[in-house]
């Protein structure tokens, strides 16, 4: 089956990695769903552990696209592959905003995906650069709302950074500070583990189960987009229908 089959060029452990994560937000947003439609009264949105959860599902994600940025530039950028990667990125963040504008009362104006597409740029000069001095850089973006956040910042044009005294309302928000420190520190596993040989990807000694997750990972863009509308139209539907019904 291709789906399943070795993939040259690629890691194991970050198709496994990322796909993982998506699997993950698949069963978050399933409950967040649940909870919004009135089927369960969960604290998804508010709960520690849950946002805990939703915390290291979105690390995971950009930690990855650490990782995956200096396996394919890290030699030297693919300017084409690059922006066309991108783009892809970036409009599909578009269709995220545009889609909880109209279906939610909270839109998400800088998630995961704008988060990901803008720290790609910023990481671009670190690819080569020695690990220790991007994971100090890290070490500051990560630190940074420790000692940055002001009300200076709360205005609207400022809300990437992450360093208002008010956070704003939105289901998803993974801003510059701290978040891009998660990108760095991907970078520089990226630059300590080497790409991996075709040959020892892991692919060739890994059981479906494992190759089934990491085909996951390989599509999880194509996912990530389809699955909440398809969840949250197919709980919609059983709410008319238990309508009907009653």
């Amino acid at each position: 089956m291709a789906l399943l089959s070795a993939r040259p060029g690629r890691a194991l452990w970050i198709d496994v990695a990322r796909g993982g994560a998506i699997l993950a937000m698949i069963a978050y947003h399933f409950s967040f769903d649940l909870t919004f439609f009135g089927f369960t009264d969960w604290p998804v949105a508010f709960h520690p552990l849950w946002r805990g959860f939703a915390a290291s599902i979105a690390s995971t994600f950009v930690f990855a696209a650490g990782v995956s940025l200096v396996y394919a530039h890290g030699g030297g950028i693919r300017w084409r592959s690059f922006l066309t990667r991108l783009a892809v990125i970036a409009g599909c963040a578009a269709l995220v905003t545009v889609g909880t504008m109209l279906a939610m009362p909270a839109p998400i104006y800088f998630g995961i995906l704008h988060a990901i597409a803008l720290f790609s740029v910023l990481a671009l000069p670190f690819l080569r650069a020695p690990p220790w001095q991007i994971l100090a850089a890290a070490a500051l973006v990560l630190a940074a709302p420790s000692v940055l956040t002001s009300p200076a910042f709360d205005g609207p044009w400022f809300y990437p950074l992450g360093l208002a005294a008010r956070h704003p309302v939105t289901f998803d928000y993974e801003p510059i500070f701290p978040w891009f420190g998660v990108m760095l520190i991907g970078v520089a596993v990226g630059r300590l583990i080497p790409r991996p040989a075709p040959d020892k990807s892991g692919y060739r000694v890994a059981g479906r189960p494992l190759r089934l997750v990491a085909a996951a990972g390989r599509n999880s863009l194509a996912i990530y987009i389809a699955h909440q509308p398809l969840l949250f139209g197919l709980l919609m539907l059983t709410v008319m229908a238990i309508g009907w019904l009653s």
